[in-house]
């Protein structure tokens, strides 16, 4: 009989050795598929912060699309670009950062949402922070290349701190 208790015991105790130690992956490596959207979408804004809209409009498709709160649809890269000159000031900076990335089974489509942050100061010199939620839809081009065919966005409280 002991020798059963001991034998149970072990086994028990390996088992939950095993268990323990099998490797559960985290949520970034399960969905680690996503890395070429997010890497692709960090690179826009920093382009976006170097080089103005010409740096953010770089990544987007002729053909896009940007909603925004309280506007009517903007179509087409050459008016967007117009809507988003306001990167060309250097005082003015636009940040996001995805909360979550897919990319289609297929591959030809992608998306990201979440937060984005609006530092502008005013001609009188003044500086006022806004923020919000954002998605992005991504297209994979004819030539491999990902391309936003669809952003939008709308305003939102501050983030909790």
């Amino acid at each position: 009989m002991k020798s059963f208790l001991l034998t149970a015991a072990i086994v028990i105790v390996i088992g939950l050795i095993v268990v323990a130690n099998i490797h559960h992956p985290s949520p970034v490596l399960a969905n680690d598929k996503t890395e070429p959207i997010r890497q692709i979408e960090a690179a826009m804004m920093q382009a976006g912060i170097d080089h103005g809209t010409q740096g953010l409009m770089s990544y987007y498709a002729d053909n896009a699309v940007e909603l925004s709160d309280n506007s009517p649809a903007v179509v087409g890269k050459a008016n967007i670009a117009k809507q988003m000159s306001f990167l060309d000031d250097k005082q003015n900076r636009l940040t996001w950062t995805p909360a979550f990335a897919d990319i289609s089974d297929s591959g030809d489509l992608a998306y990201t949402y979440g937060k984005y942050e609006f530092r502008v100061t005013g001609k009188d010199g003044k500086s006022s922070t806004a923020y919000g939620n954002y998605t992005t839809i991504w297209k994979r081009q004819a030539d491999g290349q990902w391309k936003v065919v669809l952003d939008t966005a709308n305003s939102g409280p501050l983030p909790a701190s």
